[in-house]
């Protein structure tokens, strides 16, 4: 059985299919749209137009790359606030033509650097967790490698948040945790452990609402989320815009909540 250590090894490892991966093997006619009209074009992050099963979508994706070259072309997958800016620019053209949007997160964080701070990093992260909470057309958020605290989050705030097997999703990073709690770098396995961070454990503390199950083929998985999204957005367009808002905020609301009894 795997430990949550093995768990975040596998969520980071080499040759693990990206977000693009995904938006090739799912979906079709995928037309990738750029910029945030504010400052410029965050390769960290894939966006535009697809078909689900001639369903027209709207796909985002935290793009990490595969070789060293692409990793670095995309920052690692750590997007600066034009990149958040831009998903949000497509989502709130989504919502005008009344498409589902389909997210897919794969990033340690979003990144930490100066310049993307003195642009407002921070303030790019709460804007969509604020506007996606409101957004009047269905949204799910899948998480298919890791899931880094707000950088993840700026695109989790949706209908239904699901977790390949190996993926995780923490406010922090392990090696991150460790060095905070114990002042101690190698206590990075005992902090996986205590973040509840595998897909599992978010599934039973109701932070997650499904947990999709990984063979090793990631053909045959790409098959069975292709099939789960149509079917859950067929379901979702049926729902009034109103009823949508509605739900989407009482699923965060639940989070966390507990009972005392005597």
């Amino acid at each position: 059985m795997m430990t949550a250590y093995d768990k975040v090894k596998a969520a980071r490892a080499k040759g693990r299919p990206t977000g693009m991966d995904y938006i090739s093997n799912i979906f079709s006619d995928f037309i990738e749209m750029h910029g945030d009209r504010r400052f410029g074009d965050d390769k960290a992050v894939v966006a535009g137009i697809a078909s689900l099963n001639n369903m027209p979508v709207t796909v985002i994706a935290l793009e990490k790359g595969h070789d060293t070259k692409e990793k670095i072309y995309r920052n690692f997958g750590s997007a600066h606030p034009e990149g958040y800016r831009k998903a949000l620019r497509q989502m709130k053209l989504a919502e005008k033509f009344k498409r589902p949007v389909i997210c897919f997160v794969d990033t340690a964080g979003a990144f930490c650097g100066i310049a993307a701070e003195e642009r407002g990093q921070g303030q790019a992260i709460a804007e969509n967790l604020m506007e996606m909470m409101t957004l009047k057309v269905p949204i799910i958020s899948v998480f298919i490698g890791e899931g880094g605290s707000g950088g993840a989050l700026a695109l989790a705030v949706a209908d239904e948040v699901w977790m390949l097997e190996n993926s995780i999703y923490s406010v922090i990073s392990p090696e991150g945790c460790a060095s905070i709690l114990w002042k101690d770098s190698s206590k990075v396995k005992e902090a996986c452990e205590y973040l509840k961070l595998t897909a599992e454990d978010l599934y039973n503390l109701n932070v997650i609402e499904k947990v999709i199950p990984e063979s090793g083929n990631f053909h045959k998985t790409y098959f069975e989320l292709k099939h789960l999204l149509f079917n859950k957005m067929s379901e979702n367009k049926k729902l009034d815009p109103e009823t949508l808002v509605k739900q989407r905020y009482s699923r965060f609301r639940k989070i966390g909540s507990y009972s005392n009894t005597i």
